[in-house]
């Protein structure tokens, strides 16, 4: 298998209206036990960018198709409803990640990073993932149960995201401290659609 990080392209370069990621998925480079033992939050962040190949596996890792044939994901879901979605802001546009296509779609070309949440890194790391409950409107629906269950689905990613992340030598911090309905109004979210959790990516800075 070749090197996740070849690919000359950095998530900077993120402009097109769909951007396909690489489908390559070598393994970790480290035992689960490893991985645990350096997971961690991290909140300073350098300015290097992660290669597109590594935000591709990224992706994969947190939400991503792992059993085709049934659309199984590499994360649980309450019931199997599969309700959250994965947006990726990037200095070039926010992204919405189609994990069936593995690809990002533009959903808005602006740099909403410092929307992303009340730390000043938000603005300038950089990945910012923010993770989305489609909640159902149905007549019947608790939404207290669904609240409570996005959230769980939430925890289920994130922490996929973090695993990852200790295994590749990237630094991760989840954030809840969010203007949600400002950065939902930013992202053009349509009805239905609320922001549970945003989760800050890249390399650790250096001492």
């Amino acid at each position: 298998m070749r090197d996740p990080d070849a690919s000359e392209s950095t998530v900077r370069l993120c402009a097109p209206s769909e951007l396909a990621l690489d489908a390559d998925f070598p393994p970790l480079s480290m035992a689960l036990l490893d991985v645990l033992l350096r997971r961690r939050s991290c909140r300073e962040f350098s300015e290097r960018e992660p290669r597109l190949a590594v935000l591709s596996r990224l992706l994969w890792a947190a939400f991503g198709i792992n059993r085709p044939a049934e659309s199984g994901r590499t994360a649980p879901s309450a019931q199997n409803k599969q309700e959250m979605q994965v947006y990726v802001a990037l200095a070039g546009g926010l992204y919405l990640y189609d994990a069936r296509a593995h690809l990002l779609r533009l959903v808005v070309p602006d740099d909403l990073r410092a929307a992303t949440g009340s730390q000043d890194f938000a603005a300038t790391v950089p990945v910012n993932l923010i993770y989305v409950a489609e909640l159902d409107p149905a007549p019947g629906a608790s939404r207290v149960e669904q609240e409570f269950y996005a959230a769980l689905d939430t925890g289920h990613i994130s922490q996929n995201v973090y695993l990852f992340c200790a295994a590749e030598g990237l630094a991760a911090v989840s954030r809840g401290q969010i203007d949600r309905p400002a950065l939902e109004r930013l992202m053009r979210l349509p009805p239905g659609r609320h922001v549970i959790l945003a989760q800050s990516v890249g390399y650790p800075r250096l001492a």
